[in-house]
C-alpha cells in the first residue's frame, strides 16, 4: 500500500481543511458547491439518522485521518476510538483536540498559499475521544467491541479490503451497527487489482453485501457528497456512497 501522500506537509494540510474548513475557506469562489462541504459531520449525523440506536458507549472511527468524524461522534457516545494508518494524520488529530484550532496554508494558485485559521466547533466532546495509529488490516487482538464502527472512504484505500470487513463482526456487538462510505476509487496504486471488491464490475455494495451477509443486515444505501480543495479554483468533487448495516 502507498502512504506516502498521506504522510505529506500537503495531504495533512488538505484534509484539515476538508475535516474543519468552512464552507467559505474550502470554496471561496463556488457557493452553490458548499453544500457539498462538512462532509465528516454529515457522513455521522445523515448515517446516524438511520441506525436505530438503542446503546452509544463505544464507537470507533476506523481510518478517522484528521478527526472530524470522532469528534462528531464524542456527541453521541461515551467513547470514541479513532483509528489511521498515518501517523501525521493522528498526530495532527491529537494537535486540534488539545490546541482547538489549527493553522493551514491552502493553495491559492501556483505558489501562493491562503493561510486560514481552523476551529473546533462549539459543543464537541473531545474529552471523550482518543486516537492511536493502527492497521486497519491487522488490527490489535484487544480493542473490545463497539456500539458502531464508521469507515468513511477507507476500503478503497486498503490493500486487502476483505480482510478488514472480515474482522468486523468480532468489533461490533450484536445489534449494533456499521457505517460504510466510499467513493469506489479502485486505484491499484493502493489496492492490487485481485482485492478490488468491484464485483467484477458489478459494483461494490454487492460484493460487500456478499461479504457482510452472514453476520450483518443492510438497512440502507445513500448517497454523500463531497468536495475537497485542491486550490482556489480546483476542487475534487465526489459522490460517496454511504450504507448502513445492523449487526445480526
Amino acid at each position: 500500500m502507498t502512504t506516502s501522500f498521506y504522510e505529506s506537509d500537503a495531504a495533512v494540510e488538505q484534509y484539515l481543511l476538508f475535516h474543519y474548513g468552512t464552507p467559505e475557506q474550502i470554496c471561496p469562489l463556488l457557493p452553490e458547491a458548499r453544500t457539498a462541504c462538512g462532509f465528516p459531520a454529515r457522513c455521522v449525523s445523515n448515517s446516524l439518522r438511520h441506525a436505530g440506536l438503542q446503546k452509544r458507549t463505544r464507537a470507533l472511527d476506523l481510518g478517522c485521518a484528521v478527526g472530524r468524524s470522532s469528534f462528531e461522534l464524542g456527541r453521541q457516545f461515551e467513547e470514541v476510538v479513532g483509528i489511521d494508518f498515518s501517523e501525521r494524520f493522528i498526530a495532527a488529530a491529537v494537535r486540534i483536540q488539545k490546541q482547538g484550532a489549527v493553522t493551514v496554508r491552502a493553495p491559492r494558485e501556483g505558489s501562493a498559499t491562503d493561510e486560514l485559521r481552523l476551529e473546533l466547533p462549539s459543543g464537541l466532546r473531545t474529552d471523550r475521544v482518543r486516537f492511536e495509529r493502527g492497521d486497519a488490516c491487522a488490527l490489535r487482538a484487544d480493542l473490545g467491541t463497539f456500539d458502531l464502527v464508521l469507515m468513511a472512504n477507507l476500503i478503497d484505500r486498503l490493500p486487502d479490503p476483505a480482510k478488514c470487513l472480515a474482522r468486523l463482526p468480532g468489533l461490533i456487538s450484536s445489534g449494533g451497527w456499521l457505517v460504510l462510505t466510499s467513493p469506489y476509487t479502485w486505484l491499484e496504486e493502493y489496492t492490487p487489482r485481485e482485492k478490488w471488491l468491484d464485483g467484477g464490475g458489478l459494483g461494490t455494495l454487492g460484493a460487500v453485501k456478499e461479504i457482510l451477509a452472514p453476520d450483518f443486515d443492510l438497512r440502507c444505501a445513500f448517497d454523500l457528497p463531497f468536495l475537497i480543495r485542491e486550490h482556489r479554483r480546483k476542487y475534487q468533487l465526489s459522490v460517496a456512497e454511504a450504507s448502513v448495516w445492523r449487526r445480526k
